[in-house]
């Protein structure tokens, strides 16, 4: 299957976000399954919309009249699309009445990680192809569904709206270009006659820049906002920068709060220091030649300050720094790291460098991108690293 072409996927689904005009959703299906080139027949349809738009689309596109969308496949035979009213999502808050209208940035908000969990739902599914179609809704309602599908978008994903001729634009007995002659009025003070046969609907492909690969997994696969999704790609592009806080022992990577336990964020500042104090060889440092004692007095300096855990890791190191626990820290924060911050860890990972048998570990990070904060009134510069030094 080519990953890029939408029609080989099992799964095609139309998203599109709506107001007061359902209407885009027909001539959408009917610029994609009909005129399309090559033809892309959803299976299902979706909308977003106000709760206004939700009532509009059940009673013009699904009752049994007028019926838009059934008269629409029955007359182009696409049959099997999945499109009911469970398929209208009216947006509002959790467990509360949907919204008319985006009237505040409280409703703003609302829309925007509603629209982005669609998104990134239907695109964690590796068998489904997404179109989003922009055509309909407020303008900030399109504006969310370009954006989430820019976030989240695969290369099988298309962006979209839909052209139509002025004098059918909006009007609210055009639904797409009928197989017979139709005749409605525009709406302007001369009630022109036009034929809806006649109708010319185009549909514009929007290229969109794809941002997926700077989203962690977390984001990926669990429910995302608006907010947080932009912040983590936004992370992804910005230099790196790590900000350590001591007291609170708390690392921040490029902004992002790193999930370590007090052993693992002992285990970073160790690394830190490293990278700040050996400028000629970036203070990578092989698993035997890592001062455990060093390390330990580290931890309880800056991590263990109720005593809880220094009796674990003193055990743990009693015979000195083993390659099995250099090794499984290294991995263990390597992963924790990965997980938080997606295709941006590369810059904050603890990385080996030279061959085997004398392979050593550290931090690549540029000296200036690390800022240090203070542990209880102390310098943490001036604790001892592991090697002796301080």
């Amino acid at each position: 299957m080519n990953a890029a072409d939408p029609t080989a996927f099992p799964r095609r689904v139309l998203l599109a976000v709506t107001g007061l005009t359902p209407q885009v959703v027909t001539e959408a299906v009917y610029a994609l399954a009909v005129q399309g080139a090559p033809r892309f027949v959803p299976t299902e349809v979706a909308i977003l919309t106000t709760a206004e738009g939700a009532e509009r689309a059940r009673l013009t596109l699904l009752s049994a009249e007028p019926g838009w969308f059934r008269r629409l496949c029955r007359d182009h035979g696409l049959s099997g699309i999945v499109f009911d009213e469970r398929s209208i999502q009216a947006l509002g808050p959790a467990g509360e009445v949907a919204l008319d209208d985006i009237r505040n940035a409280d409703d703003n908000a609302v829309v925007a990680d509603a629209v982005t969990e669609a998104v990134r739902s239907y695109t964690a599914d590796p068998a489904c192809a997404l179109h989003v179609s922009m055509a309909g809704g407020r303008k900030t309602m399109g504006f969310f569904a370009g954006y989430a599908l820019s976030l989240y978008g695969r290369p099988q994903d298309r962006l979209s709206h839909v052209l139509v001729e002025p004098a059918f634009e909006a009007h609210p007995e055009f639904y797409y270009p009928t197989l017979e002659s139709r005749i409605i009025y525009t709406q302007d003070r001369q009630s022109r006659p036009l034929d809806t046969r006649k109708a010319v609907v185009t549909l514009a492909d929007i290229p969109f820049v794809r941002l997926r690969h700077g989203l962690p997994e977390a984001l990926l696969q669990g429910r995302a906002t608006f907010t947080a999704a932009v912040a983590a790609v936004q992370q992804a592009l910005a230099p790196p920068e790590l900000v350590i806080d001591t007291v609170a022992r708390q690392a921040m990577a490029g902004g992002i709060p790193l999930p370590l336990t007090p052993v693992l964020f002992a285990w970073l500042v160790w690394f830190v220091r490293r990278r700040q104090e050996h400028a000629e060889d970036g203070g990578a440092v092989h698993w035997r030649d890592a001062d455990a004692q060093g390390f330990l007095r580290l931890y309880q300096e800056i991590a263990d300050t109720d005593g809880a855990g220094i009796s674990r890791v003193r055990a743990a190191l009693r015979d000195g720094m083993s390659q099995e626990y250099f090794e499984e820290k290294n991995s263990r924060y390597n992963k924790l790291v990965r997980h938080a911050l997606g295709p941006a860890a590369e810059a904050y990972l603890i990385r080996p460098t030279g061959r085997r048998p004398h392979t050593r570990f550290g931090l690549n990070l540029p000296p200036e991108a690390i800022r240090i904060g203070m542990a209880h009134g102390q310098d943490i510069g001036d604790i001892t690293t592991g090697d002796g030094t301080s």
